[in-house]
């Protein structure tokens, strides 16, 4: 674990030279609402060895099980090699990229991913990455918007069927830009994007369409259609995907006659491990001519006046990401170590070896789709193509199905109560090639029971409230 090398009298001095009394008082700034006021439930004061203990027996009870949570994030199988070479020292200490001629090394491995970014999209140009998947499409809408600035329009139609994470950064980071955001309802049927609402809100204007591949119901969205149908209505297409999904699907690029303007989404199925909520990565493609909008870092590969190949930031100047309002963007970083591991992760797999793992994914999920339609209390309410989530409705109360799902060491999938109540109790269930058909089985079986015994119960509860 780290050493802490400050002693008491050290603080003091540094507090002392700075003209504070306490270190509390660096933090001023936080509201007394948000301080904790009681002690937290700490055990006393241990020492290295004795605290290293108390962490191996709490970690031996967290159970192990299967997880079946999707909803964005997603449990793929990373190589041990990935992180035995992202995890070396010149690799996780790298400084930021400005001096070209001491980061050769990171230069060459963004230009690496970008090229990589830029296939699987089939799109011409990728930045360096971004924060997270929801801001590099808040980034992807602020770049549509400037793309459009000709037409003085700012309405951006973004479906119900985007993740409602990405819909809660957008909203945030563009309501006060005067950015309208138009929500396209679903079709109750197929979980698509309703085409008929869509062309009737349409009516208006639009300055970009965005188009979820696959949605966040796991379902596939007709984007030859969609993104003609824009182009003819002289809007921009943003596709937000799944880079897994790419490589088994159409990519943006090819989408329709014209192909899609700009691709973004969240690389962490790339090669990321889940990790509590992050960190992640966030990817932004597009088609050459709009490289100039293009957010974030972008590195190039030119020559030296010695004829030699060399790696350097280009297009951008420093100074565009530090001017506030005036800058092409506030966002001047990458998530670097993590699109290391993501370069790492795309070799080794190689285009084929991420086909199979997409295969796969979607074989299983067709497999667990077959089991959970001949359980009874279980309805498949969208009947479309799906990747590798579908969404499934129950009779009883969803959190009572997963938190009996839990006594048999299962995560069964996202609730979908919050963020869709009109669904009613639904879950958002994920299969990964991670899962093999053994273990399908047992989140089959494990409903069924699940579902038998709750019914039983209730049914009891009903009988005697009878009598």
């Amino acid at each position: 674990m780290p050493f802490i090398p400050h002693t008491e009298q050290d603080i003091k001095e540094m507090l002392a030279v700075i003209g504070e009394t306490s270190i509390e008082a660096l933090f001023d700034e936080i509201d007394d609402h948000l301080k904790i006021k009681k002690p937290l439930s700490l055990p006393p004061q241990l020492t290295e060895m004795e605290l290293s203990r108390f962490m191996q027996e709490r970690a031996q009870k967290d159970l192990a099980g299967l997880c079946y949570i999707g909803a964005g994030a997603y449990e793929h199988h990373i190589p041990a090699a990935v992180f035995d070479i992202a995890s070396r020292g010149e690799w996780m200490t790298a400084y930021t990229p400005y001096q070209a001629e001491a980061s050769q090394g990171t230069l060459q491995l963004l230009f690496e991913y970008q090229t990589m970014m830029s296939s699987l999209m089939s799109l011409d140009s990728s930045n360096a990455s971004l924060y997270d998947g929801a801001s590099a499409l808040a980034e992807a809408i602020l770049m549509a918007v400037r793309l459009s600035k000709q037409n003085q329009l700012s309405r951006i139609f973004i479906p119900r069927t985007v993740h409602p994470h990405y819909r809660d950064v957008v909203r945030a980071i563009t309501q006060q830009q005067g950015i309208e955001l138009v929500e396209v309802p679903y079709d109750v049927k197929t979980g698509q994007i309703s085409v008929t609402e869509l062309k009737t809100l349409a009516k208006e204007g639009m300055t970009a369409l965005v188009i979820p591949q696959p949605n966040f119901f796991g379902i596939l969205e007709e984007v030859d259609l969609l993104t003609d149908w824009a182009h003819a209505a002289k809007a921009k297409v943003i596709a937000v995907v799944n880079p897994m999904a790419m490589a088994l699907l159409k990519p943006p690029g090819q989408w329709g006659t014209m192909g899609a303007d700009i691709a973004c989404g969240e690389g962490q199925p790339l090669g990321v491990p889940l990790a509590s909520g992050g960190p992640y990565y966030g990817f932004l493609c597009c088609k050459q001519e709009w490289i100039r909008q293009l957010p974030g870092r972008v590195v190039g590969r030119t020559i030296d006046l010695s004829g030699k190949p060399g790696f350097v930031l280009t297009l951008q100047a420093r100074e565009q990401h530090i001017r506030r309002a005036k800058a092409t963007s506030n966002i001047c970083t990458n998530q670097g170590w993590l699109v290391t591991a993501s370069v790492i992760y795309m070799s080794l797999l190689g285009p084929n070896g991420l086909r199979q793992a997409a295969l796969t994914s979607h074989h299983h999920t067709s497999l667990l789709r077959e089991s959970l339609a001949t359980i009874k209390g279980v309805r498949i309410p969208f009947q479309a193509p799906f990747f590798h989530e579908l969404v499934v409705q129950f009779d009883l109360p969803v959190d009572v199905v997963l938190t009996e799902l839990m006594r048999y060491h299962i995560q069964a999938g996202f609730n979908l109560r919050k963020t869709y109540p009109e669904l009613g109790e639904a879950l958002l269930i994920c299969v990964t090639e991670t899962k093999s058909p053994d273990d399908l089985q047992v989140l089959a079986k494990s409903l069924c029971d699940v579902l038998k015994k709750c019914v039983a119960v209730v049914s009891a509860a009903d009988h005697s409230g009878s009598q």
